[in-house]
């Protein structure tokens, strides 16, 4: 869902931070912002990096300053972005050196109650935690009996922070409620790209995986991804131009020309390349977005008539020859479509 004002996305920095933690993501954002002004779109994010020290040395050793302090009040959207750092198998009166504790005392003072009246909506403020932020937000009381994971060395120390949390294990991330949490490291990137495809549409995830050369996972028990982020687990960009098209047109006449005109090359050509790369052919690709988006657009709330026209089907009947197509067998949108 696309938002009328940028979101204050702050990362709170402390000695030690992850490097790779703190630009992952934030490349991840500043790219979904040029997506969208390629899209003639205004920005969806603005970067923003707090620390209770203006200036502080990462893990790697560089150097990062002119850190903003902590703001006294949060902005009226803003995510707040915990880090990892380093010493994964030490104990947590080691990594509690400087500056968890001051971090600590914003996160309960400031964040908490902000994250309360956010209950359990989608929008508003957030709190995103990679790695050993997880901990860290367990250690100032913001994670209760919410489900919730971090790193899987860090596991057991979460779970003796947070007595009451859900902690799950071999997740890339978890959601619930404004409490975002990932594994870490590189699951930072796909937390990330999950906010870019909630905020800003999958399409403009998807192309920012594209340009980032990461590929849109899930965890063991995270349900299915959207279908528009599908068959994507290639780096071929004739396919890639072809992929995003049809996820930001749905509706076009997409037939073999015209998906064959975007990727430069003949049809029979890009059958080939779909066969190989996307492992189905073009034309089930635009089977599988268009059933998904009407799918999605019911489960929404949506009326039938309106999941049609969003998924870019010119009738019921169209969605199901596709659907029945795509599940191998007959399949019916429900009463209300019949």
């Amino acid at each position: 869902m696309r938002r009328h004002e940028p979101v204050d996305v702050l990362f709170l920095v402390l000695p030690e931070t992850l490097l790779l933690d703190l630009a992952g993501p934030a490349e991840a954002f500043r790219l979904a912002n040029q997506q969208l002004e390629a899209r003639g779109l205004a920005p969806a994010f603005k970067l923003r990096f707090i620390g209770p020290q203006p200036e502080a040395s990462s893990s790697v050793g560089l150097h990062l300053a002119r850190l903003e302090p902590l703001p006294a009040t949060l902005p009226r959207a803003a995510w707040v972005v915990l880090l990892g750092r380093p010493g994964l198998r030490e104990t947590l009166p080691r990594i509690q050196r400087n500056g968890w504790l001051p971090a600590r005392h914003w996160l309960a003072t400031v964040v908490a109650p902000a994250l309360a009246a956010a209950g359990d909506a989608s929008t508003g403020h957030r709190l995103l935690t990679v790695c050993v932020g997880t901990l860290l937000a367990a250690d100032a009381g913001l994670i209760g009996r919410r489900q919730v994971t971090t790193h899987h060395e860090h596991l057991a120390s979460l779970a003796r922070l947070a007595p009451g949390a859900q902690v799950c294990a071999n997740r890339l991330f978890v959601v619930d409620g404004p409490l975002w949490s990932s594994a870490g490291i590189t699951a930072g990137i796909d937390l990330a790209l999950h906010c870019i495809g909630e905020s800003c549409g999958d399409a403009v995830a998807a192309a920012v995986a594209q340009t980032m050369v990461v590929f849109q996972r899930r965890g063991v028990d995270d349900p299915q991804l959207s279908p528009l982020l599908g068959g994507r687990e290639h780096l071929h960009p004739a396919v890639h131009r072809v992929q995003n098209a049809v996820c930001e047109r749905p509706g076009a006449n997409w037939d073999g020309a015209a998906l064959a005109a975007v990727a430069h090359v003949t049809p029979r050509h890009l059958a080939r390349l779909f066969r190989e790369h996307a492992g189905i052919s073009a034309r089930d690709y635009v089977e599988q977005v268009r059933c998904g988006l009407a799918q999605q657009a019911l489960e929404r709330g949506l009326s039938a008539a309106q999941a049609l026209e969003v998924a870019g089907f010119g009738t019921d009947r169209q969605f199901r020859r596709a659907r029945a197509r795509q599940r191998g067998g007959a399949a019916a949108m429900g009463p209300s479509a019949r």
